[in-house]
């Protein structure tokens, strides 16, 4: 007894002394209270006001609304399994009485086929016959009782899927608001904070495991009530309807601003002369584009689905596209500098990349160039803008840079004057800058002559081609050579030498020396003549 009244004094003291010690964290701990629900009081509460409240409050009041709200959806889940139970018990109890009325009325035929059979002895089963009556309006009144009955049990069942349908619709109202809250604690939830993000995870699936319809389609007037009550809901089938129509009423909308911005932007960047098609038609398409993309986003908000997820997946493909396509971007880097120096135009003839003709049009990635003999070819923008450009109908006039040939013998000043004749009387040659004509090299066969005209950037193969042409005709009338290269060739023929040894030649070549400018005859048939 001494023993224990000393422990019993210890443990006394020991709280007297230490207690004051621990009751701080003890009466802190106790005092900790969750942040009380304060949007629950009107289960009614319009999604967008709901959304207005949700506003100033802190993730750990936002966990408390949460847990509030899901507690209202599981009461309604509770009473929706309820009345889902209910109804497959009165189905039961349906199909027994139904079986309970095909036997009555089975037991009613039977009497009627045994009277047929007693009609032949009337005298002998007159007895009976009066007894089978009687047990023949009793079963009577016994099934019209079931029938009854089975009816009464049939309209509890409608009115109990009634009930359902309601209790559906009301559990949908309840979802949209703990959705309303969940968005709103994702929003104020940091990233690193994966205790909050599991919880949402659970709640979200919490809502996608007790929603939903489930149709019983061996029961067909469930079935159809279920659906009936779904398309008709405010919740159900109105509400997408409209969702639906919502949804086409943006798409459609966003089409016409699109086409009517990108108009708007096509007659601003006209008005101003600096700006190259290529400029305009990216532009203007980068704004169709644009508003169609808001467009589309706003259509499936409409749809009530969750864009910021969306977003995030985009965002995060965007990232792996563009790794994998390290090549393209920097098309699409190259596309955006062509697009703002401006180094050509669509229409323009260019040279670049190895490939020379007419640029069709351009985007991002690459250029299309229409050759001279109308070929498509398509050219990476990288390797456009990494080599030279060369852009032949850039400028407004162009230097013609030609070449005539005349013979030594011939006058030069004649034919100075033939060229400069031609040049200055064609109508498309400009006058100024004026054209030079000049005596430029003195060739192996020939005194050559350059000719360099300035037209016009579309009129350069008009007169070219004209220039060419009549300088021709005009030496030939006025009888200027315009001699083709020629070659003398020297033979040296050592003694004993014969005709055998030139196999080389052909029969009835000409062949000049420069003591007898006359051509040497060699025969090859000759050769094989005695004494050749």
């Amino acid at each position: 007894m001494l023993r224990r009244g000393w422990i019993t004094l210890t443990i006394f003291l020991s709280l007297v002394l230490f207690g004051p010690i621990f009751s701080p964290f003890a009466a802190e701990g106790e005092g900790e209270e969750q942040p009380a629900a304060v949007t629950i009081t009107d289960p009614q509460i319009p999604v967008g006001e709901l959304a207005l409240m949700l506003k100033p409050l802190t993730k750990e009041e936002l966990l408390a609304e949460a847990a509030a709200w899901q507690q209202v959806l599981k009461k309604k889940a509770e009473e929706i399994a309820g009345a889902e139970i209910a109804v497959k018990r009165h189905n039961a109890e349906i199909e027994k009485a139904q079986e309970s009325l095909q036997k009555a009325q089975e037991g009613e035929e039977q009497p009627a086929e045994g009277e047929k059979e007693a009609s032949a002895d009337t005298s002998e089963k007159t007895s009976k016959d009066e007894d089978a009556s009687r047990t023949g309006d009793v079963r009577e009144a016994a099934t019209e009782a079931q029938e009854k009955q089975t009816e009464a049990k049939e309209k509890q069942k409608v009115d109990l899927l009634e009930a359902v349908t309601k209790l559906r619709e009301e559990r949908t109202v309840v979802v949209d608001r703990l959705n309303a809250v969940l968005d709103e604690l994702a929003s104020k939830t940091p990233e690193d904070d994966t205790d909050t993000l599991n919880k949402i995870k659970d709640y979200r699936l919490y809502v996608r495991g007790v929603g939903g319809i489930e149709v019983d389609v061996e029961d067909t007037t469930s079935a159809l009530i279920a659906i009936k009550g779904w398309l008709t809901s405010d919740e159900g089938g109105i509400r997408w309807a409209m969702n639906i129509g919502v949804f086409l009423g943006i798409l459609i909308a966003a089409w016409i601003l699109s086409k009517l911005f990108s108009r708007g932007v096509r007659r601003g960047l006209r008005s101003m002369n600096n700006v190259s098609q290529l400029l305009e038609d990216f532009l203007v398409n980068a704004i169709r584009w644009v508003v169609m993309a808001v467009g589309i986003i706003m259509a499936l908000a409409a749809l009530e689905i969750s864009i910021g997820p969306l977003l995030a997946i985009v965002g995060a493909a965007g990232f792996v596209i563009a790794f994998a396509l390290q090549d393209s971007l920097s098309n699409f880097a190259s596309g955006l500098m062509i697009l703002f120096f401006k180094p050509f135009d669509v229409g323009d003839v260019i040279e670049a990349g190895g490939v020379a003709g007419s640029v069709i049009s351009m985007n991002l990635v690459s250029t299309s160039i229409k050759t001279f003999d109308n070929k498509k070819m398509v050219v990476p923008n990288n390797k456009i803008w990494n080599d030279v450009i060369t852009n032949a109908t850039g400028v407004e006039t162009r230097r013609i840079d030609m070449e005539f040939g005349i013979g030594y013998a011939d006058d030069i000043d004649k034919a100075h004057a033939i060229i400069e004749e031609i040049v200055t009387s064609h109508p498309k040659v400009l006058e100024d800058p004026a054209p030079v004509i000049r005596v430029h090299t003195l060739g192996d066969s020939s005194v050559n002559f350059v000719c360099r005209p300035w037209a016009r950037t579309e009129d350069y193969w008009s007169v070219y081609w004209d220039v060419t042409e009549t300088v021709k005709k005009s030496f030939d009338a006025k009888g200027v050579g315009i001699p083709f290269p020629q070659r003398d060739v020297h033979l040296y023929l050592e003694n004993g030498a014969s005709k055998k040894d030139l196999g080389s030649l052909s029969t009835k070549r000409p062949v000049t020396t420069d003591a007898n400018p006359q051509p040497l005859e060699l025969d090859r048939e000759k050769d094989d003549e005695p004494g050749s």
